[in-house]
């Protein structure tokens, strides 16, 4: 049995669309950093220039974030999730830090 698709939306309102908003739902995650990856980055941090290892890191971040943002919001039954918003990215020490959240819906009709 394939799963059920749960829409993320990132606008406030959903144009033509009849729905019910529900509760909140949120998701955090905090992929870890490589230590070694992380010594070369701050040395990249010294002499300038992209910061790759740490641009992948935000970006799983982010995926590992709204994929469980849209898993939790299958659980509770919602078709989706409005006004999604991304906390800003945060390096902490070993790791990215990000937070998704915005209310789940259910289509009417």
């Amino acid at each position: 049995m394939s799963e059920r698709h749960v829409a993320l939306i990132s606008l406030d309102v959903a144009p033509d669309r009849d729905i019910r908003i529900g509760e909140i739902v949120t998701a955090v995650a905090v992929p870890a950093a490589n230590v070694v990856k992380d010594i070369r980055e701050n040395i990249r941090n010294l002499t300038g220039g992209r910061m790759h290892h740490y641009e992948r890191l935000v970006e799983d971040a982010i995926d590992f974030a709204l994929h469980d943002l849209e898993r939790k919001a299958r659980e509770r039954g919602y078709d989706g999730v409005i006004g999604v918003k991304l906390s800003h990215p945060h390096v902490v020490d070993g790791g990215v830090e990000i937070i998704a959240y915005g209310n789940g819906f259910w289509r009417n009709g």
